[in-house]
Parts: structure tokens; sequence; C-alpha cells
């Protein structure tokens, strides 16, 4: 866990090519910190990605139709039946557009956050969450995860985080919040399969059904709807490749 006491000086303003670091004046006149991917970064780099892999589909319906053995010839076939230059030229174009499209949608996905001495926001899907000094016990990274925890050990927030830890954690220390680079409940998870002894009523039924939404393409605030739905009844929740694991904090 990090001392809170010994944080490093981030300067003014800085920035690091896919990532907007600003300090600034909150509300009632305290500094704060505020942390963002850079949407056009974000943006650039997926639609680059796109274009690369629109050409390499090109390149590879020409070697699948040299091989008579391959499978996709006609999928192959009917991409090659378009005369070059068009060919490259159409192939790069779907790409990109294509890859612009993921780069909206990662740049909807992804997480910023403000820390100041009073209070932590989150920002991401186009909706934004504060959280005061005294509902935060300690920030913790959890793999690629962001969660806050409140003073009873339950998660008060946990979001895909793609800043840079370090400066994270800087940015929450130098503000006065603890900070630890693993959960500290990490042990307490136990893995959920249907049946489960010991959750509480009505647990059971929430985690089949958020099994069911993470299985589906795209329905990830169904799944986050049910996380919230599983921490009123005092279930916190963090999942781990296609599983779902629980832990039910001691309240006091």
């Amino acid at each position: 866990m990090r001392d809170t006491g010994g944080a490093r000086n981030a300067g003014d303003a800085s920035s690091a090519g896919d990532l907007r670091w600003e300090k600034g004046d909150a509300v009632g006149g305290k500094g704060s910190t505020s942390l963002a991917e850079s949407a056009w970064v974000l943006t650039l780099f997926c639609t680059v990605c796109g274009a690369g892999i629109g050409w390499l589909v090109t390149l590879l319906a020409d070697w699948l139709v040299a091989l008579s053995w391959a499978p996709l010839q006609g999928p192959a076939k009917l991409v090659t039946s378009v005369p070059e230059p068009w060919l490259t030229i159409g192939g790069i174009a779907v790409g990109a557009v294509l890859g612009l499209a993921v780069g909206f949608v990662a740049v909807h996905e992804s997480l910023s956050v403000r820390v100041s001495a009073d209070c932590v926001a989150l920002g991401v899907r186009g909706s934004s969450q504060e959280f005061g000094r005294d509902e935060i016990a300690l920030a913790v990274r959890d793999g690629r995860q962001l969660v806050l925890l409140g003073p009873d050990g339950m998660e008060i927030a946990r979001e895909d985080c793609g800043l840079p830890w370090e400066r994270l954690a800087d940015a929450f220390a130098e503000h006065g919040h603890r900070w630890a680079d693993e959960d500290p409940h990490r042990e307490e998870f136990r893995r959920w399969v249907p049946g489960t002894p010991g959750l509480p009523e009505g647990a059971d039924a929430l985690l089949t059904a958020r099994a069911a939404a993470r299985k589906k393409e795209g329905d990830t605030e169904d799944a986050r709807e049910l996380r919230q739905e599983l921490l009123r009844l005092g279930v916190v929740v963090r999942d781990k490749k296609k599983r779902q694991y629980w832990r039910m904090p001691v309240r006091s």
C-alpha cells in the first residue's frame, strides 16, 4: 500500500501521447487532478489498425485463391474479382471505417478520473459518478480495473481502466487518498456456481441472470445493473474470464 504522505509532484499540466493529465481548481477552490485517455489518439489508433487489417484481408484473399484446398474460396474469389487498385483502396477504406467505429466505441467506454481532496469522480459511457471522501476508504488496482472500497469493505465502484497506473496512484496519493496496488480482499472471493450456499436470498438468481448477460455480445449494461443489485444485497462480485467470484464483507 502506498504512503500517501510521499506523493510525487505532478506539475501543473502534462500530457503523454494517449493521456490527458490536468491539474485545475475544483469547486470551492481546492485543487484537483484529472486523467483521461485522449479521444483523438484512441480514434486514430483504431482507424489506422482497421485500415491495416483491411489491406491484409486483400492479401489474404489473393493467397486463398491461389490454394485450391484452402477454405473460404467463394468469398476470396468475390473479393479478388475487384480490379486493382480499387481492391486495395476499397479494402483499406472499409477497414478504416470499421476501425473508426471501433474507435468511437473505445472512447465511449474509456474511463476518466478526477481526484481532489474532497471527492473522486469517475466518468464512463457518457455518465459520471462522484464519491465523497468519507465514502472512500481505499482506491485499489485489481488487474485492469480500478476499484473504490468503502469503510465497511464494500465496493462502491469497479471500472475497467486503461490509464497509467503509476500516474493514477500518484493522483490519489497526492490528494490524501489511500492507494493499494492489490485488492486486500482478493483471497476472500469464492467462485460462484448455481446453488452456492451462504448467499443471501435472491443473490443466486441475480448471479445466474448476470452470467447469462455476460455471455451476450454488447450486453454489458445489463451486467452492470445486476452487479449493483448484488451490492444492495451485500454481495461483491469479481469477474475472471467467464467466471464470477463473490464475497460478503462483514458489516458492523
